[in-house]
């Protein structure tokens, strides 16, 4: 890499992350709206085993730190992958997936777990698109750099 490709690269993951951040606050917003409106739908949100219940706000913290994972994961595929966006999307569509399984085996009813399945794809429905659009603007491809 040249000396003045850096700071382009770097100019760029600069504006991935700051996309990464908007997106979380956004997901972070849309995902407490939702749990806000399920629950006054009549959703408990408790969890049988412990017999706790998910607080609103909860829906907001770990909705935020799995999107700044999110981000940072795109991060280093926008640094060190010739085809970021590819591989950031396929890697999120799994770790989505893989996200889907643990309401099925927290063993809370039906319309809890419907609900908490909903806000896994609500979030990811936020982040993904804003970070795969984002990383498809560091895609070495299409600046010459590298043909993977």
């Amino acid at each position: 890499m040249s000396v003045s490709a850096t700071p382009y690269r770097t100019h760029r993951l600069l504006g991935l992350v700051g996309l990464g951040l908007v997106a979380t606050v956004a997901a972070m917003a849309t995902t407490t709206l939702a749990a806000a409106l399920a629950g006054a739908a009549g959703v408990d949100f408790e969890i049988p085993e412990g017999g706790e219940v998910i607080p609103v706000a909860g829906f907001a913290v770990v909705t935020g730190v799995f999107s700044v994972v999110g981000v940072v994961l795109a991060v280093v595929l926008g640094r060190f992958s010739a085809r970021p966006a590819d591989r950031f999307l396929w890697t999120a569509v799994v770790l989505t997936a893989i996200s889907l399984v643990p309401p099925f085996l927290c063993g809370a009813a039906p319309v809890t777990v419907v609900a908490l399945v909903v806000l896994h794809l609500v979030a990811a429905a936020v982040m993904v698109p804003a970070l795969t659009w984002r990383l498809g603007r560091l895609d070495r491809r299409r600046d010459g750099r590298t043909l993977d």
